[in-house]
C-alpha cells in the first residue's frame, strides 16, 4: 500500500544532496525484497543498487539480517502513513473502516504491486527466532488494532471480533490479489465487508 519515497532533498540551485549510505541500503533492500524476495536479494546485489561499498554495509549493521530487520521496519512506516492518509480522509466512520478496500484496490492496480512483502516475508523467513519475525508480527498486529479501532468508531459493539473478520479480507484480498492480478479482489473484500458490518451493528 506504500511505495519508497525518495529521502533526497534539494540544497538550492538545483543541487539535489544525495542520501547517507544507510538510507541507501534500507531502501535499496525494501525494493528488492518487494520485487524479488528476500532470500534471492544478496548482499552484493543490494550493495550495488545503494551504490555503496561493503565497508558501509557493515558500519551501519552487522549483517543481512540486521537489514532485513531495518527495511522491514521502514516498510512499516510507509505502510502506516499511506494507511492513515488513505482512510483518514474519508468523512464517516463508516466509509473510513470499508474505505480500508478501496486503499486496498488502488494499490492492487499499482503496476509494481508484488503483494505484501510481510506475508512473503513470513513465509521466507518461516522458521522461529529468524530476523524480521517481530517486525513482520507487529506490522499485522498495527493493521489489526486499526481495523478495530475503525470498527468501534463506527459503533460496532464487538469492535474486536468484527476487527479479526476483517482482517480476514483483508489479508485473502491482498493474497488473491497477488496470486490471480485481479484488482477486483478488493472490491470483493468491501463487499463482504459491508455483510460483516451490517450484521455486526445488527447483533
Amino acid at each position: 500500500m506504500s511505495e519508497v519515497q525518495s529521502t533526497s532533498r534539494s540544497s538550492g540551485a538545483g543541487n539535489v544532496a544525495k542520501p547517507g549510505a544507510r538510507v541507501r541500503l534500507i531502501e535499496a533492500a525494501m525494493d528488492l525484497f518487494c520485487r524479488v524476495g528476500i532470500r534471492a536479494a544478496g548482499i552484493d546485489r543490494i550493495l550495488a543498487e545503494a551504490g555503496v561499498a561493503k565497508m558501509s554495509l557493515y558500519k551501519h549493521f552487522r549483517g543481512k539480517d540486521e537489514l532485513i530487520v531495518a527495511a522491514l521496519e521502514r516498510k512499516d512506516e510507509l505502510f502506516r502513513e499511506t494507511f492513515l492518509a488513505m482512510v483518514g480522509s474519508r468523512q464517516s466512520p463508516r466509509a473510513r473502516l470499508l474505505g480500508v478496500f478501496d486503499a486496498l484496490e488502488k494499490w492492487f492496480e499499482r503496476p509494481d504491486f508484488r503483494g505484501c512483502l510481510f506475508l512473503n516475508a513470513a513465509a521466507e523467513l518461516a522458521e522461529t527466532g529468524c530476523a524480521g519475525r517481530e517486525a513482520i508480527a507487529a506490522h499485522k498486529a498495527w493493521v489489526l488494532g486499526q481495523l478495530c479501532e475503525l470498527s468501534a468508531a463506527a459503533g460496532v459493539p464487538d469492535a474486536e471480533g468484527l476487527a479479526g473478520q476483517l482482517m480476514l479480507l483483508f489479508e485473502g484480498a491482498i493474497a488473491r490479489a497477488y496470486v490471480t492480478g485481479e484488482a477486483g479482489a478488493a472490491r470483493d473484500g468491501k463487499a463482504a465487508a459491508a455483510v460483516l458490518l451490517g450484521c455486526a451493528l445488527s447483533a
